[in-house]
């Protein structure tokens, strides 16, 4: 587990997109944590970073549950589960052909239950003080990736 501090939302936003770094065909990124913890900001940014050339913004897709966005990278399925009844209506959502090759972001994944892959990365956000604390823990095939990961930061925004 790799442990960062963010200072502000502009740090949360620089996280995500260093978080892009680890974007590839077939990557999950389970974002979890309390209301307000930062989340949806934190999938602006890793989305964002991989889309630099398009203005179109992120939105949190709390009542649509999934959005997608094409990047050079592949298509990204930003997922958010927290009104999910339960975890076999993600099927409907289009979960498998997301998790078939696709990126995706996934917002509450605990509600995914055993439908939620063993190859991820878990980034677990919670209030820290004034900031947030966000922990990134590699699973599977992602393990070892993770441990590796050099992110690039601001300076001011990590402590």
């Amino acid at each position: 587990m790799r442990v960062f501090t963010l200072t502000a939302e502009s740090a949360t936003l620089a996280f995500g997109a260093a978080l892009a770094a680890l974007a590839q065909p077939g990557a999950v990124f389970a974002l979890a944590g309390p209301l307000g913890a930062g989340k949806t900001c934190l999938a602006r940014g890793l989305i964002d970073a991989l889309q630099p050339e398009t203005t179109e913004e992120i939105v949190s897709p709390t009542f649509t549950l999934v959005q997608t966005y094409p990047t050079a990278k592949g298509t990204v399925w930003h997922f958010d589960l927290y009104r999910l009844k339960q975890p076999q209506d993600a099927i409907e959502l289009g979960l498998e052909d997301a998790l078939g090759g696709d990126i995706s972001v996934i917002e509450w994944p605990e509600r995914l239950e055993r439908w939620l892959p063993t190859n991820r990365i878990d980034v677990m956000l919670e209030q820290a003080g004034s900031g947030r604390r966000a922990s990134v823990t590699g699973h599977g095939s992602f393990a070892d990736v993770v441990r590796r990961w050099q992110p690039s930061l601001p300076e001011e925004s990590v402590a």
